[in-house]
């Protein structure tokens, strides 16, 4: 078990890198050629995370700058994933995620009931998030144990129903993301989309980056878009010319690297995929499976980066104006693209659609993140998480994401009945979701 928390702390760059090298070698794809894959997919990383760094350090003195702008006063502060994720690997339960939901991954890629293979071990952090609020609320292991395994597997049913609309807008063959943050949102905006098919004039309405930048030309291109958004939030942060415009170009520089960077990613991916489903075709003629990944592959996307920044001040002002909401978003600001990015395939890359139900996930979320604030709390001091002068801290990722709530309102309402439920739930949908995918076909 030590071993394999040391294999996790070499963090995502490090650790992917050796696990595909592995995975291409298994595939047969020759020494060199998997070498080659395996250290492209860490260098892509390196410079997913660089350009991330560039975005956290341009919009989190910003997101402060707006705090005391406005002078919010909210008691529970947003720590970021960085931490939680280090609290939920540190509890007791935190190493368990990890065997426990290959363990499920492989059960269920055995018996044909789930075509995604999760090689994102990273982070199953977020398994271990949802198994030690459970066990901080009801001090029970072994339900702590059961809710890994249930999350595990509600995951991959994501996955599983998500890698359609995932190829055919995003162009990933053979690929999903069962992202315990991203895919959560997926399931809103299905029925969102629905409705706003429904309403006359405003089903009309293109608002993709491809449409603004016709529409809007020189405006529309989504670097130029990137560079006005940041001027937004740096006036609305209080910020100086100099700032500001300091500001608008980090902004604009994200816009523009990222997309890169997860090219460089895919170049590595992309050998190691295409061996994977050959060699899947060979062995199972009639199984046709996804791989995993990181959801960071869709952050890139023009559409994905320029709904989150919008949702900055739109967040922030969400704190302020909820009544009941305690939390100040901070340190997740700038991974809002996580909690959003699997909303994009379902709206085919429609910026309005996407804005309007990112406002009322994140409204829904403040209040989830305040609920579980003090069992978050909690959590860190059990992991001996130093909170400094934070006396209740949340998270936006995974605190704000309604499949958090269900867990943890389960097991403390409900008890073993409720998490078990939602388990024969997810069974069931990965049954019916197996049966009609091989109806279809055999027609």
């Amino acid at each position: 078990m030590h071993i394999l928390q040391w294999f996790v702390d070499l963090g995502a760059s490090v650790m992917l890198p050796i696990i595909f090298f592995i995975f291409a070698l298994i595939l047969r794809t020759g020494i060199k050629k998997a070498f080659y894959s395996g250290i492209t997919v860490g260098i892509g990383f390196v410079g997913v995370n660089l350009v991330l760094d560039l975005l956290t350090e341009s919009l989190g003195p910003a997101a402060q700058s707006m705090v005391h702008h406005f002078g919010m006063d909210l008691q529970m502060i947003d720590v970021g994933w960085p931490a939680a994720s280090a609290i939920s690997y540190g509890t007791v339960l935190g190493s368990l995620a990890i065997p426990i939901s290959i363990g499920v991954n492989t059960l269920l890629l055995t018996i044909g009931l789930t075509k995604t293979v999760n090689v994102d071990i990273w982070n199953y952090w977020h398994m271990a998030f949802t198994g030690a609020l459970v066990y901080a609320i009801t001090n029970d292991f072994t339900l702590g144990i059961l809710t890994i395994g249930v999350h595990a597997m509600v995951v991959l049913l994501a996955g599983d129903l998500l890698a359609d609309d995932v190829e055919s807008y995003f162009g990933y063959q053979k690929m999903t993301f069962p992202h315990a943050a991203s895919a959560p949102s997926y399931f809103l905006a299905k029925p969102m989309n629905a409705l706003f098919d429904r309403i006359p004039k405003f089903n009309q309405i293109q608002a993709n980056p491809e449409t603004i930048q016709r529409r809007f030309g020189l405006f529309g291109n989504s670097t130029v878009l990137g560079a006005l958004l940041g001027l937004l939030i740096g006036l609305l942060a209080g910020y100086g010319i100099q700032d500001t415009f300091q500001l608008a170009v980090q902004t604009a520089a994200v816009m523009l690297l990222m997309p890169k960077m997860v090219a460089l990613l895919m170049e590595g991916l992309t050998p190691i995929s295409e061996a994977a489903s050959n060699r899947i075709k060979k062995r199972f003629p009639d199984r046709d499976l996804y791989i995993g990944m990181d959801s960071a592959l869709t952050i890139g996307h023009p559409a994905v980066l320029s709904a989150s920044l919008l949702m900055v001040p739109i967040t922030l002002a969400m704190a302020v104006i909820l009544p009941g909401n305690r939390v100040l978003p901070f340190g997740d600001l700038a991974s809002l693209p996580f909690l959003f990015c699997l909303m994009v395939p379902v709206y085919r890359g429609n910026i309005i659609r996407t804005v309007i139900t990112a406002t009322i996930y994140i409204g829904a979320g403040l209040y989830i993140a305040t609920w579980i604030a003090p069992l978050f709390t909690e959590m860190a001091i059990n992991a001996d998480f130093d909170t400094e002068t934070n006396t209740i801290i949340s998270s936006l990722i995974d605190g704000a994401v309604w499949t958090t709530f269900i867990f943890a309102g389960s097991g403390q309402w409900l008890g073993w009945f409720g998490i078990g439920l939602i388990g024969i739930m997810a069974f069931a949908g990965l049954l019916y979701i197996h049966k009609w995918k091989r109806k279809e076909n055999n027609q």
